[in-house]
This record gives structure tokens, sequence and C-alpha cells, in this order.
């Protein structure tokens, strides 16, 4: 019977693209023994030549290891490698770390497909880029129950030294982060418009971009003030008037129409802040802003 310790440092990893693939190498270079699979067997060549071993099938890899880390192109994929009869027969006992991105539902259902097969299941949300893997900077966001997150925290700090437990509901991390996502997206929009807006002007996009840079740990402190004003759903004004919002995007909208640049963005900015303006919070901070979010419809929601 192999050691405890032995187990502990063998791990499978199922999916080799360029995530997967990090996931693996960061493993290799920090001891364990590592099988691997993917359906294109080309892209296991390098990591096999550095010491990780190619597991001839799904369910061999899952044999392998009491850890298996799957990081495939989303959760249809995950169900069409593993929804097998093989499978099936090797996963009792097993961990599944999901790292795959998917949904809230789609955590929960995959937490109940592993179950009924005899597995523990841990979801897993990775907020960087494969280069930027292993560092102490890395965030991932977790969740499931604990002690299957405590059991795969020394292979989850291997890939990134920010790990983030959310907690035994397994949706959390698939929760949070389309929710960072969300932040995201939001701030490349902007991002973009305003680098739009700098070269139209004849303002350098180095120039725009570099102080964007510099000025984004002043925007966080901020954010995570009025993210405590929501919380607290106290919105009385204590850094910033809504008011003062729906004035400035006014301004970026006129701006873009007198430039006869893209309008979408502010258009959409400018046009929520005036509907918290018109429900009569204009008095109050900004964060009041999502109670025009909470409001309830039947009718999906189009920008003009």
């Amino acid at each position: 019977m192999k050691s405890t310790n032995l187990i502990s440092r063998e791990i499978s990893v199922i999916g080799l693209g360029a995530m997967g693939s990090t996931l693996a190498r960061l493993l290799l270079r920090s001891g364990y023994r590592v099988t691997v699979w993917n359906r294109s067997i080309a892209r296991a060549k390098a990591l096999v030549e550095e010491g990780a071993v190619l597991a001839s099938d799904v369910a061999a890899a899952i044999h392998a290891s009491p850890i298996i880390v799957i990081c495939v192109h989303d959760y249809k994929a995950t169900h069409s490698i593993l929804d097998t009869a093989a499978v099936a027969a090797a996963l009792s006992g097993k961990v599944l770390l999901q790292l795959t991105t998917g949904s809230p539902k789609e955590a929960k259902d995959s937490e109940a497909w592993a179950r009924e097969r005899g597995a523990a299941h841990l979801d897993g949300a990775i907020q960087a880029t494969p280069s930027q893997m292993g560092r102490p900077d890395t965030f991932i966001l977790v969740s499931g129950m604990e002690p299957v997150f405590r059991q795969c925290e020394p292979v989850l700090k291997v890939f990134g030294g920010n790990i983030v437990y959310l907690g035994s509901a397994v949706e959390a991390a698939s929760a949070m982060d389309l929710a960072t996502l969300s932040y995201l997206y939001g701030a490349v929009l902007g991002f973009v418009q305003g680098a739009h807006m700098a070269e139209a002007s004849g303002i350098g996009v180095d120039t725009y971009s570099s102080l964007v840079a510099d000025l984004t740990p002043t925007f966080g402190e901020f954010l995570k003030h009025e993210g405590n004003v929501i919380q607290s759903g106290n919105y009385t004004v204590s850094e910033s008037p809504l008011k003062i919002s729906v004035e400035a995007t006014e301004r970026i909208l006129q701006q873009a129409r007198e430039a006869r640049l893209n309008t979408e963005f502010p258009a959409l900015a400018a046009s929520l802040l005036k509907r918290a303006a018109l429900a009569g919070y204009e008095q109050e901070e900004l964060a009041a802003l999502i109670k025009v979010l909470r409001e309830k419809t039947d009718q999906p929601t189009t920008v003009a």
C-alpha cells in the first residue's frame, strides 16, 4: 500500500489547453507526480518530456491519482469526457477539482453528478491568465465542502498564492467569478471608450492608459467604499452623490456625440444614471444606482 504522503503528491490533470498545460507544469515543478490526459495527444508531448505520465484514456488518468484537476473548455466538454461507464467505475473515492469555467447551476449539477458516482467535487474559478499563474498574487476562487477544500488546498496553492474560499455552497465560486467578470468587462468597455475619446482628442493612448493604471488603486478604494454602502443599506451621501455622476455621464455622452464617436456605452451609462435620478436617488450615495438594477422586469432590457 502506498503511503498517504505519496498519494497526496499524485495529481491527474485532464485538459491540456493553455491553462491546463500551465497547471500541469506548475505541479511538475513543485515535485508532484503528474498524470495527464487530453483528447489531442500532441498537446501532452512537451509535458511528458518534462516528466508527466500520459494516461492511455480518461479512466486511467482518474485511476492514477486521488485528486483530478479538470480544466477544459466548458462543463459540456467535461461531461462529454467523463460521462462513461469506465469513468464512473473509477470515480469512487476521488476528488474532482473542477477549474473549468461554468455557471452556478452547472457547478451544482456537477457536484450532484459526482456524488452519485461516489466522488467529491470542488469548484474553482481562476482569476488570471496562464502567464499570471503560480504567483503570490494569483487569485483563485473556490467553493465546496470544507474537508474537500482542505484536501485540495496544497494543490491550489501551487497554482496561486491568493486562494479565496467562499464556503460550502459549491455554486459560490462561479457566481463570484461572474460578478468579478461583470466588473472587468464594464471596466474594459469604459477603458476602450476612453481610449477612443483620447485618440480622437489627439492624446496618445499610451498616455491615457498610463494615467488609468496610476489611478486604479484610488478607483479600487472608492469602489470598495461603495460596496460597503450597498452592504449596509445606508445610502446617505458619504463620498459621492449620485447627482454628480448623472451630470458626468451626460457630459461623456455629449462629447461622444460632438466628436462623432460611438455612443453605445456612454448612452447606456447615462441612461441608467438618469433613471436613478428620476427615481429620486439623486441626493443619495452613487451606490444607490443598484436600486435601479434591482427593479423587476418581465421584459428583456434593450438599449435604444
